[in-house]
């Protein structure tokens, strides 16, 4: 009877402290956008020269790619200007071609939020006006880059919130350019605020439900990078986001997987995410996530501490960072760390600063054993 009653007590403090970026405000549920993207009923009318255009819901972004390799120019951009709501999002459509797509659909926006994200030179890789707003920006220059991160943010943030002056490191956009800043050129990083995330700390986040429809879009959205030739990139992902990635793990064409702030990754151990990516966890000492129960029981929580020594990931220093949304913050030893992971340095990084004992790396059981990965 105690043993239950812990049960329920820690089910108790998940649902109401389970991760996000909000503190400790309530929560309220929200609907997930999924599905094609908006103005795909006009697009499965239309065609070009009698054949049809592939079907944005079903078609996958290899075939999608190889639908627009077979394309002049002239029929490309022409798409882009009679459908710029699906090509801008359509995973697997040149990135160029999204560029366009998406700035012509920011342009006949009225929406005042949207504002920022239209001015001249953004490179929006996909925007969505449905539900609060879905968005992902370039930060470099994708096509030539011999490096690629994806940052997968957290609670409270939509296209409204996705850049912003006040704690920019907690929202993807100042993640992004923060991270782009310390790897410099060579490097090119998505902001990858597309899925509809928890708002407040309430029942959404501690859930699963936003995260498995998030995970769907992750996927496929990394899909589309690799059918456009892009590198593997490695993802990094905050707070609720790490259950996203969690979830959408063993479907992501990446090299490396990065957690930090997070409440849990669905997964007992790095095995059970069926991953061949290398897996790095991060946490500083004054993050509130800490005070999160690690559990996951009838769908509340999200289970094991990925930076447990029992979960199996590579332990990112993180000491010089503060709070949950510090991690990304110039000068601090988890930056530092997070660029040497995106641009493959991990192994001959200097990390002089750093104490080595913070790290762990996996060995192939999925045990961890304390050595200095990162040097």
């Amino acid at each position: 009877m105690r043993r239950y009653a812990r049960t329920l007590v820690a089910v108790a403090l998940a649902a109401t402290v389970a991760a996000g970026t909000a503190g400790w405000a309530s929560g309220s549920t929200q609907r997930a956008v999924s599905g094609p993207p908006p103005g795909s009923a006009s697009w499965r009318a239309d065609e070009v020269r009698g054949h049809a255009l592939p079907d944005p819901e079903s078609a996958s972004p290899a075939q999608v790619a190889s639908f627009f390799a077979a394309l002049s120019p002239a029929q490309r951009q022409a798409l882009a200007v009679r459908h710029p709501s699906v090509v801008g999002n359509l995973d697997g459509v040149p990135l160029e071609l999204r560029y366009r797509a998406n700035s012509l659909a920011l342009k006949a926006s009225t929406d005042p939020r949207y504002r920022l994200l239209a001015e001249q030179g953004r490179r929006i890789l996909a925007f969505d006006p449905r539900g609060r707003g879905l968005v992902a920006e370039v930060f470099g220059d994708l096509r030539a880059a011999r490096h690629v991160a994806v940052v997968v943010p957290g609670s409270d943030i939509d296209a409204g919130t996705y850049d912003r002056d006040s704690d920019p490191y907690g929202a993807p956009a100042g993640m992004a350019r923060s991270l782009r800043d310390a790897t410099g050129p060579g490097t090119a990083v998505i902001a990858w605020a597309g899925y509809t995330t928890p708002v407040g700390v309430g029942w959404d986040a501690a859930t699963g439900d936003l995260a498995e429809v998030g995970a769907d879009r992750l996927a496929r959205f990394t899909a589309g990078l690799a059918a456009d030739g892009l590198p593997a990139p490695a993802v990094f992902c905050h707070s609720y986001g790490s259950v996203v990635c969690g979830l959408a793990a063993h479907r992501l064409h990446v090299g490396d997987l990065v957690v930090l702030g997070s409440p849990g990754m669905r997964a007992d151990s790095v095995a059970g995410l069926r991953t061949s990516a290398r897996v790095w966890a991060a946490k500083d000492p004054t993050d509130w996530i800490d005070d999160v129960p690690n559990i996951e029981f009838a769908g509340v929580g999200h289970g094991t501490d990925p930076t447990d020594p029992g979960f199996g990931a590579r332990r990112v220093p993180a000491r010089r960072a503060v709070g949950h949304t510090g991690y990304f913050a110039p000068g601090t030893d988890s930056l530092t760390a997070f660029a040497a992971i995106a641009t493959g340095n991990f192994a001959t990084g200097d990390f002089a600063t750093a104490d080595t004992t913070d790290f762990a790396t996996a060995d192939t059981t999925g045990s961890a054993t304390a050595e200095g990965a990162l040097r």
